[in-house]
């Protein structure tokens, strides 16, 4: 009952500190309006590249960061034999970025803090997952389906090296399901031939 609580505790912490969308304030401050109200309307980096430019877009990737490490670290200091945590921590963070509570729950599709989150649970995955993602995103030039192909691979990954750990499986599920899920509309417009590619400009 008392793991119950703290694994609990733990996801609020996280989402709070996961529902601080750096995107949404970054935006504010730089072209005082809502990221949402411009390009595709998402609150997160891409999105930010596009709108507010290469400064704003490496802002809101490191408030990600931050905010993740912050949630993990936070939980790993506080309940450091459970290893559940660490991945509950990873989950909250997205959920909050994804869904903000700040922000009228709509925020990002929860990339990067996926990634961070990813990383701390197996580094050696995270980052060949990474690799392989990027070398897509480089390929097609469509950051969409790097991001998708990278929460399929996690999964396949944990699988073949997490077999016997259920508790990994399920982060790793939960994480790609989530990522999946906010990526449908993307899904369509790859689907269709409409999706936008990558461009490092400044749109007017």
């Amino acid at each position: 009952m008392q793991l119950i609580f703290y694994n609990l505790i733990t996801l609020i912490v996280s989402y709070l500190l996961g529902s601080i969308n750096t995107s949404i304030i970054v935006s504010k401050i730089m072209i005082g309006d809502d990221i949402r109200n411009h390009g595709s309307g998402n609150a997160g980096a891409t999105n930010t590249l596009r709108t507010v430019g290469k400064k704003g877009a490496l802002f809101v990737l490191l408030g990600d960061v931050l905010k993740t490490v912050v949630a993990i670290m936070a939980a790993k200091l506080f309940l450091p034999d459970n290893q559940q945590a660490t991945y509950i921590a990873g989950i909250g963070a997205v959920l909050g970025h994804n869904f903000p509570v700040f922000f009228k729950f709509k925020g990002g599709k929860g990339i990067i803090v996926s990634t961070v989150a990813m990383l701390f649970a197996d580094p050696i995955i995270g980052i060949f997952v990474i690799v392989v993602s990027i070398g897509i995103m480089a390929v097609s030039r469509y950051v969409s389906l790097g991001s998708i192909s990278g929460a399929a691979l996690f999964v396949i990954f944990s699988l073949i090296f997490h077999g016997q750990d259920t508790d990994f499986i399920v982060f790793a599920l939960i994480l790609a399901v989530l990522a999946i899920y906010m990526h449908k509309g993307n899904i369509k417009r790859l689907l269709s031939g409409t999706e936008n590619k990558l461009s490092f400009k400044k749109n007017n």
